[in-house]
């Protein structure tokens, strides 16, 4: 190769080289997208206000996943699955549009509306939950997946703290949901209400209500009759319905210490976890465009003519050879640091989740005016309600309720 096809050679290499490097950085949004949430202009008639049930979230954690490669921490996930479906409560009661809107132990809870989901994604960055509604009627409302990006100012410090960094997925929640009542006329919405009341009624009280719900193959459950409103039991019934839902109240007070117990690290944790998604991905691409860099310029380097007449050339020419190979090896010594920094990244977000999870425990509830504390998951703390409540039936009615409700995974009501 002659000396002015080297040079041009290696002219053009350095050219590539500053292409490479040109495209290291990782662009992000600065502002999140938003959705504007659908708000009530007046008050709806009580009679037309569905109440809604949201359950704990599953936490979507594969059974294969491996923490330390996926970035999906089994403490964070099962927190989030307690503390979102809180969020989306909080968020539906500022809109006017139902009634009592309560995060439910177990589907047990006979309610008007039944919410369920699944965390698929959330990493500070992103989220994404794959959502179901459903009426007491077992009537599916929708199946929806929704996502957003959080922008650079999604955690900044001076932003307005009633929105949460994912307010936009929640919003779409609700005015989904908004979206659907609005296509029920009243004698829909008196019917689902009546459903619910007659399969608590039929759950409670199965040797007398059993037959006044029908369920079929598909798990539609309708009406066949309804009892009459004079009728004693149905009035008690309904009492004890209140006692049902004033225990669900005071199981949310618990889940809501725990939504505001871990509120700030939890956005701690979520503002970390953002910063590191988007360095490690600035890191990965930055260390592959500075390793191809590195090997542009040591391959440029080794390709300089260094055979000349000019014994002052022949030096200079070796000198930016031998500095051309130091930098190209450099770079690639660099990149293999910054991988290694990735890694750290990683660990930061893992000793971030372990302490989190240890400031999020639920230990006590306040029951019909004694503290009761609540051992087992909160199905088998509901389900621990449940036998009370029908022994508080037995008593009331004289009547036997025949309720299998099952055995609490560990005694999950004691008083103190």
């Amino acid at each position: 190769m002659t000396v002015r096809n080297s040079n041009i050679f290696f002219m053009a290499l350095l050219l590539i080289g500053l292409v490479l490097m040109s495209g290291c950085t990782v662009s992000e949004i600065v502002e999140a997208e938003h959705t504007e949430l659908a708000v009530a202009k007046s008050e709806i008639e009580e009679n037309l206000l569905l109440d809604v049930g949201i359950i704990n979230f599953d936490p979507g954690i594969s059974e294969k996943n491996n923490a330390e490669k996926t970035g999906v921490f089994e403490e964070i996930r099962q927190a989030e699955a307690r503390y979102l479906p809180y969020h989306i409560k909080t968020t539906l009661q500022g809109t006017g549009f139902w009634g009592a809107v309560r995060v439910i132990p177990s589907r047990y809870v006979f309610t008007d509306v039944t919410l369920t989901g699944e965390i698929e994604k959330s990493d500070g960055e992103y989220v994404e939950l794959k959502v179901v509604a459903e009426d007491a009627t077992g009537r599916q409302w929708f199946e929806n997946r929704y996502e957003m990006q959080t922008g650079l100012r999604s955690y900044d410090s001076s932003r307005d703290r009633t929105q949460d960094p994912y307010q936009k997925v929640f919003n779409d929640i609700a005015n989904d949901l908004r979206q659907y009542v609005a296509t029920l006329s009243p004698g829909d919405i008196k019917r689902i209400r009546e459903v619910s009341e007659m399969r608590f009624f039929a759950d409670m009280a199965p040797a007398v209500f059993s037959d006044y719900v029908a369920t079929d193959d598909d798990n539609m459950t309708s009406l066949v009759r309804l009892p009459a409103e004079n009728d004693p039991m149905v009035d008690r019934l309904r009492q004890i319905r209140e006692r049902d839902r004033l225990v669900i109240d005071t199981l949310n007070e618990h889940y809501a210490n725990f939504y505001y117990g871990v509120a700030l690290p939890y956005e701690g944790w979520r503002k970390k976890a953002r910063e590191n998604s988007v360095n490690i991905r600035q890191v990965k691409r930055s260390a592959t465009m500075r390793a191809l860099l590195g090997v542009v310029v040591v391959a440029g380097s080794l390709k300089m003519d260094t055979d000349s007449s000019s014994r002052s050339r022949r030096n200079a020419k070796r000198v930016t050879q031998s500095v051309g190979i130091d930098r190209g090896i450099q770079t690639i010594i660099s990149a293999w640091r910054l991988r290694q920094s990735a890694d750290m990244y990683r660990e930061d977000i893992r000793e971030l989740s372990e302490s989190f999870i240890a400031e999020a425990a639920p230990l006590t509830v306040q029951v019909q005016g004694q503290t009761r504390r609540l051992t087992g998951t909160a199905e088998a703390q509901y389900e621990g309600w449940r036998k009370l409540l029908k022994d508080i039936y037995e008593l009331e009615t004289g009547v036997p309720s025949d309720v299998d409700v099952g055995v609490p995974a560990r005694s999950a009501i004691s008083s103190e």
